[in-house]
């Protein structure tokens, strides 16, 4: 299996870049994947080119490929202005209008950064509406690390859930339906009826086994 991380972060050292790393380390601490970053500060450039000639660069087309063939996603943000940073938006923009399926069905892991845990709320009230409209299966537990948070009590905590919520997800993805993409269910359209936002079932090309969205939460409630 595979795992993309997408990191935000601007300054090197990051603290977005930290965060991202324990949680893909804390991710294949459980289960099996080759981690690949995509470090978005690289790819600025070719970001803002391609919302104007509609075309990605080269570097930005293999993050592109990275994303959309992701078993698993873990997606890094630090806060600006009280929600995700216009780099981290620009990018999923791009990528959704190039594809508008590059998300459907893919478990992903939303985390932030901060200078104050004022903006924890930012998990919440911003990246989750974000991949839900995207079409993505968002863990429950998502991660916020303010300045305060590193080496204090809760934050390895925190990770440890979260990782475990997607190695899970990504294990019954990988595990059940086979290696093949993950799809929102037969020809590729539309969500579960009466579910706002499901990604639907997943399914592996030429498999028959579709996992229901309702038994990969319910693989996680029993954890």
């Amino acid at each position: 299996m595979k795992l993309v991380v997408v990191s935000a972060g601007l300054s090197v050292p990051s603290s977005t870049r930290l965060l991202a790393d324990r949680l893909a380390a804390a991710t294949t601490g459980r289960t099996p994947a080759a981690v690949e970053v995509v470090e978005l500060r690289d790819l600025a450039v070719e970001i803002a080119h391609n919302f104007t000639n509609g075309f990605p660069g080269r570097a930005l087309g293999a993050a592109f490929e990275a994303v959309s063939t992701a078993d698993g996603l873990i997606v890094v943000t630090p806060v600006f202005s009280a929600s995700y940073s216009g780099l981290f938006k620009s990018f999923f923009d791009v990528l959704s209008a190039g594809d508008q399926e590059a998300l459907a069905g893919k478990p992903v892991l939303v985390a932030a950064t901060g200078g104050t845990a004022r903006h924890s709320m930012v998990l919440d009230h911003a990246l989750r509406p974000l991949f839900a409209y995207l079409r993505a299966v968002v863990v429950p537990t998502g991660v916020y690390a303010a300045s305060e948070d590193w080496g204090a009590e809760g934050l390895s905590e925190r990770i440890e859930r979260a990782a475990g919520e997607l190695a899970t997800l990504m294990g019954a993805v990988g595990g059940r339906a086979g290696a093949g993409p993950v799809s929102d269910g037969p020809a590729h359209h539309g969500p579960v009826a009466g579910r706002s936002g499901d990604a639907g079932p997943v399914r592996a090309a030429g498999a028959t086994t579709v996992i229901p969205f309702e038994e990969r939460l319910a693989a996680l409630r029993t954890r």
